[in-house]
Order: C-alpha cells, then structure tokens, then sequence
C-alpha cells in the first residue's frame, strides 16, 4: 500500500482536532481508511483520550483493528475499561483482529464482568486468539 498523501493527511489530522464532535468522528474513519504511520500514531491517541468523546473513541478503535497494526495492541487493552459502550466494544473487537496474546487477561476480565454484545465481542476476541472460552463464568447478575 502506498503512503497516504501529506497534505490529505494533514488536512484530516486538523479535522481531528476540530471543536466540531462530528469532524472528529469522520476523521477518524477517514484516518482508518488511508493508514499510514500518522493514522496509527493519531488513532492510538484518541483512543485513549480520556477527554474525547465516547463515539471517536469508539471509532478509533475500530479503525485501528481494520488498520492491524501491532502497536495498537497496549492502547487498545487499555481502552477496554472506558466508560460507555463503543470503546470497549471496537477495542476487543479490534483486538481479536489483531492476534497478539497480551490482550488475553483483559478481555478475559472484560467478558466476566461485562453483559451483551461487549461481553460477546470479547468472547470473539478471545476464540480468535485460540482462548478456550470454556472457563471463562456465566454472565454476570444484572445490578452486579
């Protein structure tokens, strides 16, 4: 693959770096789509952007899986304990993809205490990394 144009490149890195929550969310897919070291290095950021909202992150993550590289692995294991919904979910998803070990007591951890599709995406990850799903408990009680 060809490395992304600089100036497109650059333009979508200052997208990210709009106020406009809905610039970002574009950005980062478009930043998934064109990879490249600065892609990576600008998703890996965001998703683990405390402060960025929940659905860039989510993205982030996605696209990260999709871009498979392996130094996404750490921030994405890290990701897998943000707040809402969308990180978690595309950061195991994501890290399934991605094939590295390291991710596996995390995402065993994330499917003993999660519900739903977090908890079936972390499942995923785990039997795409060759994880005997067999041990890990029952879905927790609701209200636990």
């Amino acid at each position: 693959m060809a490395d992304p144009d600089p100036h497109t490149v650059r333009l979508i890195l200052s997208e990210l770096r709009d106020v406009n929550k809905t610039k970002r969310r574009t950005a980062v897919m478009k930043l998934g789509m064109i990879g490249g070291e600065e892609a990576i290095l600008a998703l890996m950021h965001a998703v683990e952007d405390q402060n960025e909202d929940l659905l860039v992150r989510g993205r982030a993550a996605m696209m990260l899986g999709k871009i498979g590289d392996g130094r996404a692995v750490a921030p994405l294991i890290r990701a897998l304990k943000a707040p809402g919904f969308q990180t978690p979910y595309h950061a195991a998803q994501a890290l399934g993809k991605l094939g590295d070990d390291r991710a596996i007591e995390a995402l065993i951890d994330l499917a003993a205490t999660t519900r739903d599709k977090t908890r079936e995406a972390a499942i995923q990850a785990l039997d795409e990394l060759g994880y005997s799903t067999k041990m890990i408990p029952a879905e927790p009680e609701p209200g636990l």
